[in-house]
């Protein structure tokens, strides 16, 4: 199987943990030290380590009927990365998410190191930059201004 078709094949596995909140099964999709970024207004964010992830969305599961499907998935041909979009179903509040995921993955051990999620939803006007709480936007070589002229 080749290293993409292994990337989308655990993203697969790692969705359908969640929908089962098998805490046990979503701890084994990350690496220890994983870290899940999320858009500002949600608590406790970013969530770092695999047992904070599979409990925080074993809780979303339990509290609030949550279920996710997986509507595409992107993987590169030539880095340990992927991105999806998603639809977060929450049953018990009759609400749904839908956003985007991008995924960085460990090169030897072939699990999640990392997901920044992005949401389809209004931006917070009360915030001069949208941007995913506590990722280090700056040492990780994006823009933090406009560019100038012909600069992409």
């Amino acid at each position: 199987m080749s290293k993409q078709a292994e990337y989308a094949a655990l993203i697969r596995r790692y969705f359908a943990t969640c929908n089962a909140g098998d805490h046990a099964e979503l701890v084994s999709c990350f690496t220890p030290d994983a870290v899940h970024y999320f858009p500002a207004g949600l608590p406790e964010i970013p969530w770092r380590t695999a047992e904070t992830i599979a409990s925080k969305w074993v809780w979303c599961v339990e509290n609030l009927g949550s279920q996710w499907t997986i509507e595409k998935i992107l993987v590169s041909h030539d880095s340990p990365e992927a991105v999806i979009e998603w639809t977060h179903w929450k049953g018990k509040l009759g609400t749904a998410l839908r956003g985007d995921e991008w995924y960085i993955f460990d090169e030897h051990t072939g699990l999640i190191k990392e997901i920044r999620a992005y949401y389809a939803s209004p931006a917070d006007k009360e915030v001069a930059i949208n941007e995913i709480v506590d990722f280090d936007y700056a040492g990780r070589g994006y823009h933090l201004e406009p560019a100038t002229g012909g600069e992409q």
